[in-house]
C-alpha cells in the first residue's frame, strides 16, 4: 500500500509539471489540444500503474494465505497422526460416552438418561466391572430411555474387576472421541459442546473439567540427579492456576488411547494400578503427554457431584497419588506432563475481555 500511495504521489506531481510547462510554452488550440493529450497519457499510465500494484499486492496476499495454511497443520504437528479426525467422515461431529461404574445403580441411571439426552452423542457405554452382570431390569430400564433419546447403550462386561478396565478398547465404536466419565458426575449438555469442540481443534489431546498439577519438589533424590513430584489437587490449582492433567472422571481423547494404555503401557504400571486400585487415570495422563509433548486442555464449566465423596476424600489421597507419580516417572524415564495456564470457556458467558 505505501508503494501504491508513492506512485499515485510521484506521478501526479509528473502530471502536474508537465501541464505547467505546456501552458507557458503553448498558447494556441493545437498546443492545448497535445497538452490534454499527454495529460491523458500521464494519467492512464499512472491508473494502469496503480492497477498492477493492486493485482501484485492481492496476488502476494493470496499466496502467503494458501502457503500459511498449508503449513498450519505441520507446524501443530497433527499430519501423520489421526487422519480420520479430519477427514470429514460422520465420526467427526459426535462422540461416544465411556461411564465407569460399580454398585451406584440409581446414579447410572441418572447419568445415562442424562448423556444420551445430549444431541452429540453416538452411543453410551456402561463399564461393568462387577462379579454379576446387570439385571433384566436394569439392562430395560436403561434401554428404554436411550431409546428414547435415540441412542444406543451397551455394557462392557469385564470379569476382573479393576480400574483399568475403564480403558480397554471397546469394538464397534463409531466415533473418534469418548467422553470418559464417572456415574456420579453431570455436567450439561452445552458444556460438553463447548468442551467437544475444543477437542476436535486438538483430538490428540486431553480435553475435560478437572485439572491437576505436578509440583517439583527439592529432596534428597533431586540431588543425585532423581527428580521428584508431589501431587497437586484443585486447590493448588485454582490458587496458581497452572495444571498439568485432565483427570479421565470428566474428560474427551480419542478412542486410540484406549487401545494405547491396554497394549503398550509398561505392564509395570498396569499392575500397580490394578493392586493399587487408583491412579489409572495420573497413568493415562503420562501416555498421552508422551505422545504429545503437549500439555492437556482445561475447559471451563459446571460440574455437577450427584454422588456420596470417593476415594479422594480418605486419608493420605494426596499422599498416595504423589507416590503413584514418582513411580510412574521412573518407569517411564523422565516427567512427560506439561504444565500450563490456558484455559478454555465460552466468550458469552465473559463480561470483559
Amino acid at each position: 500500500m505505501h508503494q501504491e500511495g508513492a506512485v499515485r504521489n510521484g506521478m501526479g506531481s509528473n502530471a502536474a509539471n508537465v501541464s505547467f510547462a505546456s501552458l507557458a510554452s503553448f498558447k494556441d488550440k493545437a498546443g492545448m489540444k497535445g497538452q490534454r493529450s499527454t495529460l491523458q497519457r500521464w494519467r492512464f499510465a499512472c491508473g494502469n500503474m496503480s492497477y498492477r500494484v493492486k493485482l501484485l499486492t492481492g496476488c502476494v496476499v493470496v499466496l502467503l494465505a494458501l502457503y500459511c495454511t498449508s503449513r498450519a497443520a505441520s507446524i501443530i504437528g497433527w499430519d501423520d497422526q489421526y487422519p480420520e479426525v479430519r477427514s470429514g467422515s460422520p465420526s467427526r461431529h459426535r462422540y461416544t460416552v465411556l461411564i465407569n461404574t460399580w454398585k451406584r445403580y440409581e446414579l447410572l441411571k441418572k447419568t445415562v438418561a442424562h448423556y444420551s439426552s445430549c444431541s452429540n452423542v453416538d452411543a453410551v457405554n456402561v463399564i461393568w466391572s462387577e462379579p454379576q452382570p446387570p439385571t433384566k431390569e436394569l439392562h430395560s430400564k436403561l434401554t428404554e430411555v436411550t431409546e428414547r433419546n435415540q441412542v444406543e447403550v451397551r455394557f462392557n462386561i469385564n470379569k476382573v474387576d479393576e480400574l483399568n478396565n475403564r480403558f480397554k478398547p471397546i469394538a464397534g465404536i463409531r466415533t473418534d472421541a469418548v467422553f470418559s466419565v464417572d456415574d456420579d458426575l453431570v455436567i450439561p449438555c452445552p458444556t460438553m459442546d463447548l468442551a467437544f469442540s475444543v477437542w476436535l481443534s486438538a483430538p490428540r489431546s486431553m480435553v475435560g473439567f478437572v485439572p491437576r498439577m505436578h509440583w517439583p519438589k527439592q529432596s534428597d533424590a533431586q540431588k543425585h540427579g532423581r527428580e521428584e513430584y508431589t501431587y497437586g489437587g484443585w486447590w493448588s490449582v485454582w490458587w496458581t492456576g497452572t495444571y498439568s492433567m485432565i483427570l479421565t472422571k470428566a474428560s474427551f481423547l480419542h478412542k486410540d488411547y484406549l487401545d494405547l494404555y491396554t497394549n503398550t503401557m509398561p505392564s509395570s504400571i498396569l499392575n500397580f494400578v490394578k493392586h493399587e486400585r487408583n491412579c489409572e487415570d495420573i497413568a493415562m495422563s503420562f501416555l498421552v503427554a508422551n505422545v504429545t509433548n503437549a500439555s492437556p486442555l482445561w475447559v471451563k464449566g459446571e460440574v455437577h457431584e450427584i454422588g456420596s465423596t470417593g476415594i479422594s476424600s480418605l486419608s493420605g489421597h494426596t499422599q498416595h497419588r504423589t507416590d503413584c507419580m514418582n513411580y510412574f516417572v521412573e518407569i517411564f524415564g523422565h516427567m512427560p506432563l506439561v504444565s500450563t495456564r490456558v484455559k478454555a470457556t465460552d466468550a458469552s458467558e465473559i463480561w470483559f475481555w
